[in-house]
């Protein structure tokens, strides 16, 4: 994965923070300056936890674990929806429901009735039921695919979140946190930093988010392509090894058969 450059970062208006008056101070480490009352992110740290959340989020990938992205801002619901789709990990673009974390079992089973409405469906059951029924039924199989059918397959609390605003995705930091999953995100001038993978940049600007959330798929989607190297190579080296005896075996044999027609040789 090529590293990206402070012009691209620069570009993508990454270093816009938000007005001085609005600013955490916490996040002073991370300001270069202040412009026309406006902070100025300071992008070569950006670059520096850019690459530090890149690499913890590409070894999750690879162990085989799954990271969970939240992105309940307008600008950002498309692009971490379409990011995030192509390496196939689980994301909540719509409402955080409360307790998401925290109270999993319950969110697992709106996912399961999900799936009950769906053998429904196949199997004929709607069909018997009358139609004021069927549209009940049916409302409340749309609205739980749109909340929750981006995580349909997460079938266990996940290994780590990565949001696009700490701010805007509190109650989400919150219960990562209380459960100590790893959080990982974008941290504008007016957020607290005190995440475990912060990413000091511009969380507003679609071109700031899409830069940022694209570098991090991609670590995502090396990650797991060196876990289907590895695994394709392991398979490799275990039908070799199943070989091995048997040709062991059959050298034997042959050795076995060929003694026994030099002694009947000797007898005659």
């Amino acid at each position: 994965m090529s590293k990206l450059s402070f012009q691209e970062l620069l570009d993508a208006g990454v270093h816009f923070g938000h007005l001085k008056r609005k600013w955490n101070p916490a996040m002073a480490p991370y300001i270069y300056m202040e412009k026309n009352g406006i902070h100025i992110i300071d992008l070569h740290k950006t670059i520096v936890k850019m690459d530090e959340a890149a690499a913890a989020l590409k070894q999750i990938a690879k162990s085989g674990r799954r990271i969970l992205f939240v992105a309940t801002k307008k600008q950002a619901k498309e692009i971490v929806s379409e990011k995030v789709k192509s390496v196939g990990m689980p994301y909540i673009t719509e409402r955080w429901s409360g307790g998401m974390l925290t109270n999993f079992p319950t969110v697992r089973k709106a996912i399961k009735k999900m799936a009950t409405i769906d053998k429904m469906g196949v199997n004929g059951t709607l069909d018997t039921l009358s139609k004021r029924e069927r549209l009940q039924v049916s409302r409340e199989r749309d609205k739980l695919e749109k909340n929750l059918g981006s995580i349909a397959d997460l079938t266990r609390i996940p290994a780590a979140i990565f949001v696009v605003d700490v701010m805007k995705e509190k109650i989400a930091v919150r219960e990562a946190q209380k459960l100590h999953i790893p959080v990982f995100g974008i941290v504008d001038t007016n957020s607290n930093p005190e995440i475990d993978f912060m990413i000091p940049a511009n969380d507003d600007a679609t071109k700031s988010i899409s830069l940022i959330v694209d570098y991090m798929t991609k670590a995502v989607a090396e990650g797991l392509a060196e876990r289907k190297a590895e695994k394709e190579k392991e398979d490799t080296e275990q039908q070799t090894e199943m070989r091995a005896p048997k040709k062991s075996l059959q050298r034997g044999q042959g050795r076995a058969r060929k003694n026994a027609q030099i002694e009947r040789v000797d007898e005659d």
